[in-house]
């Protein structure tokens, strides 16, 4: 048996939640993902008076996930925590904390598949025509408009996810041959084009926006370390001058959507929904839209083809006359 097999729950959850972020450098969200899930199980040992990492059965794993579909988490969260745990345990196998593994009996559930909502192309191009550029008087409101404009064209142009946008940097652009270099999941980079009206709106925040949001970073940062800041080298900045973040974005394209109430609701990830779809409808090779959106697999890209199956299916059936 392991040396391990003292180890209480918290303290292996702990070291696991670590590893994600100091080893296997996982993003600060997925690491918190993880986190919470092994939490959870550490809880629920807690009630059954299990201390021992060692003494965790299958029972007590399904009966974390019992916990969930009684309140009524959905089916996907559940799955997923359930794959999470399954991490976890194969972790503590590797690293001689256990001698068995009792995730392996698990059953993941079923997850049941939602077509994710998206905007139709002339939908798209209706929405980010509408966004206002430069114009306010005031320097700053003139800035921000800029930059949200160029935040939301990006998005939409190169089907990136909002993080990896966040994280761009001024290096990551390549202006000759209008490509950015994102850093997705697991630190995997690629490049990804972007069409030319994202990159006039680009443009336009880097020579005219851009400038004014940085005098707040400037004004914050001493002259000797303003070289080494990583929010000054960033490509998109707040009010303040530092790095745009994850949910100012949300909030900027909420903002935009509520002037539009006949369009649906959507995320930022439902714009990159959305840039996927109208390639597929478009045309574009599978496999081309898979390395494009940075998919480990083809199967996660291949439900934007289900998506474009359904709107051929609801436009047969409105406009054929024997459907």
């Amino acid at each position: 048996m392991g040396d391990g097999t003292e180890l209480g729950v918290s303290e292996a959850a702990q070291r696991f939640v670590q590893y994600l972020g100091q080893q296997r450098r996982y993003s600060a969200h997925t690491v918190r993902a993880y986190a919470t899930d092994v939490a959870v199980l550490a809880q629920r040992a807690e009630l059954e008076g299990i201390t021992r990492l060692a003494d965790v059965s299958v029972e007590v794993l399904r009966q974390v996930l019992a916990t969930d579909q009684q309140q009524g988490r959905a089916r996907s969260s559940t799955t997923r925590r359930a794959a999470a745990l399954r991490t976890f345990f194969d972790w503590a196998l590797q690293q001689g904390l256990l001698d068995h593994d009792p995730s392996r009996r698990l059953a993941l559930p079923k997850s049941s598949r939602h077509l994710p909502k998206v905007l139709t192309v002339e939908q798209s191009r209706h929405f980010l025509d509408s966004l206002q550029g430069a114009g306010d008087d005031d320097l700053i409101s003139s800035a921000v408009a800029l930059r949200d404009r160029a935040v939301l064209e990006v998005l939409y142009a190169t089907g990136v996810r909002v993080s990896e946008l966040c994280g761009l940097n001024l290096s990551d652009i390549d202006h000759e041959r209008r490509l950015l270099q994102v850093t997705g999941k697991g630190n995997k980079q690629r490049r990804v084009p972007i069409g030319m009206p994202a990159y006039r709106a680009l443009q336009a925040w880097m020579s005219q926006g851009r400038p004014v949001l940085a005098q707040g970073q400037i004004s914050s940062v001493s002259k000797d370390n303003r070289r080494m800041s990583p929010s000054n080298q960033a490509v998109f900045l707040g009010t303040r001058g530092g790095r745009l973040g994850v949910r100012m974005v949300r909030t900027t394209l909420s903002r935009a959507l509520a002037n539009h109430p006949e369009l649906p609701p959507i995320s930022p990830h439902g714009l990159r929904h959305s840039a996927a779809t109208a390639l597929v409808e478009g045309g574009a090779d599978i496999r081309c839209v898979q390395e494009l959106l940075g998919h480990a697999t083809l199967s996660s890209t291949q439900i934007y083809t289900h998506v474009s199956a359904e709107r051929l299916r609801s436009a047969y059936e409105q406009a054929h006359p024997r459907a």
